[in-house]
């Protein structure tokens, strides 16, 4: 979560480089725009792994609830291995396009397109592991304490 306030800092900063060149200096930084993807890209991707981390995703609880408890568990413990799933599969594929891409340059900033494909990755990576922890939690019976509170 400190990642995605530092990143929001660095896009709003990114943000007001933009609107400061393009009206009082009429001559916007050609790499101000590019940034900005880039860290809404980071900011939007590290936040849907916190999201993940504190069960912050849509959910079926609103049923849950009346269901037996045995079930519940059941279906609480499917809905985290499913949501491993998509992260697991977003991961290895984004990694697969970031090799692919790997080797092109973003013309406005000199770095690799790979960067772009990066935040997915890292996203994905990190549901899995939020995931892991929220079926160990269901498992012992315990709660996931919230990342920000």
């Amino acid at each position: 979560m400190g990642f995605g306030v530092v990143g929001l800092i660095f896009l709003l900063l990114a943000v007001l480089t933009q609107v400061f060149g393009r009206y009082v200096l009429n001559n916007t930084p050609t790499w101000a725009e590019t940034i900005a993807l880039l860290l809404v890209l980071y900011v939007t991707l590290l936040g849907t792994a916190v999201g993940v981390r504190d069960a912050g995703h849509i959910g079926l609880e609103s049923l849950l609830v009346l269901v037996p408890e045995r079930i519940r568990k059941r279906i609480e413990l499917l809905i985290h291995v499913l949501v491993a799933s998509f992260g697991a599969v977003m991961a290895w594929n984004c990694a697969l396009l970031a090799l692919s891409v790997a080797s092109y340059k973003i013309p406005t900033l000199g770095i690799s397109e790979g960067w772009r494909y990066l935040p997915p990755v890292l996203s994905g990576t990190l549901i899995v592991l939020f995931s892991i922890e929220h079926v160990i939690a269901v498992l012992q019976g315990t709660e996931v304490e919230p990342a920000w509170h």
